[in-house]
């Protein structure tokens, strides 16, 4: 769930905020703090919006595709998951890798989880972020 609140100076929208967001569960977004943002992004499109939201906003961008290059692990990752949104269903491998996803085709950072543990992966991170 996306919420926006707006309004002029001094109305009460940051104290809101915190406390709907304390009371909800949700994150609090102000300008100046980073965000990391996740979701398949599978096409060049829902890319750009992210990217060009990151121009019009002055902000330095970086894009990393995750990946897992050894399709048993994949397939294993696959069936073992859990749902971490209540009633989001998840998809079974032959809907994963029949999905439409658009190749990238510009740069951007690929870290390949295959055979990495969790830290391992986000060790490559740091390289990705400068």
């Amino acid at each position: 769930m996306l919420t926006v609140l707006g309004g002029l100076p001094a109305t009460g929208k940051t104290t809101l905020a915190r406390l709907l967001a304390d009371r909800t569960g949700a994150v609090h977004l102000r300008q100046g703090l980073s965000v990391v943002a996740e979701s398949v992004n599978p096409l060049a499109v829902t890319r750009d919006a992210w990217r060009d939201a990151a121009v019009r906003a002055g902000v330095p961008y970086v894009e990393v595709e995750v990946v897992c290059s050894d399709p048993v692990e994949h397939r294993r990752r696959v069936g073992a998951r859990s749902v971490d949104i209540p009633d989001l269903p998840l998809p079974g491998w032959e809907q994963n890798v029949e999905r439409e996803y658009e190749r990238w085709h510009r740069e951007r950072a690929v870290v390949d989880t295959a055979g990495r543990s969790v830290e391992e992966s986000l060790g490559s991170l740091p390289r990705v972020l400068g």
